[in-house]
């Protein structure tokens, strides 16, 4: 075919499907029958000079999901478009968490803390679901001594209990105690060794994943000296911290009490939740850590990630 007719050809479909133009105005324009209008933009389609994409909704969260399937062995998750705000994708984020447990029809839940759990607290304060099949929620790490609502943690199983009609489990020990001699204390007490039995019980945990460093910074020099920035911390989950690799780095002297690692592990479902601010390194790390069975992130930094393999 000549340039020149795959010139008229464009031109044709660019008046059609960019102009939006009638084909009888084209055709009038042109000095052609409609028909003709009509065979013309139907040869520009067969020669690739057209081509039409359809978005259908939710296909290009499930090709991603596809994607991590294959690459991380996800088992299934929610990804969220990006909102107008922070605090709007953060909603959805929540949504999409509370939906994410319905599916996997939850029973015993650990909750862990941070900005996404207290905005998850929240959104279920708006949108109770006392009907779900959530019995029983713990904490999955004891309280911190800030102020901020999204590290009170016996305060938001209590209200997660509530919207979701479960009994709530509390853990009556900070997360941070003074000293590695004082966890040790706490940790022999029938307080500590109830709430263990609630852990090793759980079908699922519902996991922060955060960047490193971190605010709150969670005594991270006390509890491992030089060891996050000699093994590369770039994330955190509950007040453990990870690396690109996705290891866990252990201190001898950390003192902070949550789940210990090897219970988590071995609950059934971990989901890790993502905040709008989570950056692509520490949902690697978190990744590449092998703890997470499902997982709750905005579309783009998931593209993000995966876009580096």
């Amino acid at each position: 075919m000549s340039l020149e007719k795959q010139k008229r050809l464009a031109y044709v479909a660019r008046r059609y499907y960019l102009e939006d133009r009638k084909q009888s105005d084209i055709a009038q324009e042109l000095g052609v029958s409609r028909p003709l209008v009509s065979r013309m933009l139907s040869e520009a389609r067969e020669l690739g000079i057209v081509e039409i994409t359809i978005h259908e909704p939710g296909a290009r969260a499930s090709r991603l999901l596809e994607r991590l399937r294959l690459s991380h062995g996800i088992r299934d998750g929610v990804l969220v478009e990006d909102g107008a705000d922070n605090d709007v994708t953060n909603r959805a984020l929540s949504q999409g968490a509370v939906e994410l447990l319905d599916r996997l029809e939850a029973r015993r839940l650990g909750v862990g803390w941070g900005y996404l759990i207290g905005q998850l607290v929240s959104w279920l304060e708006e949108n109770p679901r006392p009907d779900s099949s959530v019995t029983d929620i713990c904490p999955l790490v004891g309280n911190a001594s800030i102020p901020a609502r999204n590290y009170q943690s016996n305060e938001n199983v209590r209200l997660m209990a509530r919207q979701l009609g479960a009994v709530p489990h509390f853990l009556y020990l900070p997360a941070l105690p003074e000293s590695l001699e004082e966890k040790k204390l706490l940790c022999s007490t029938e307080v500590y060794r109830q709430i263990c039995r609630q852990w090793e019980g759980l079908d699922t945990a519902l996991v922060n994943i955060g960047d490193y460093p971190s605010s709150p910074d969670f005594a991270s020099l006390v509890r491992y000296g030089s060891l996050l920035q000699r093994q590369r911390a770039c994330g955190r989950m509950l007040v453990y911290y990870f690396n690109e690799e996705g290891t866990v780095i252990q201190s001898d002297q950390d003192f902070a009490i949550q789940v210990p690692i090897g219970t988590l592990r071995r609950c059934p479902n971990i989901i890790g939740v993502c905040s709008a601010n989570t950056s692509v390194k520490a949902l690697g790390g978190a990744l590449r850590s092998g703890f997470f069975t499902h997982i709750v992130a905005r579309l783009d930094l998931m593209k993000g990630l995966l876009d580096q393999f």
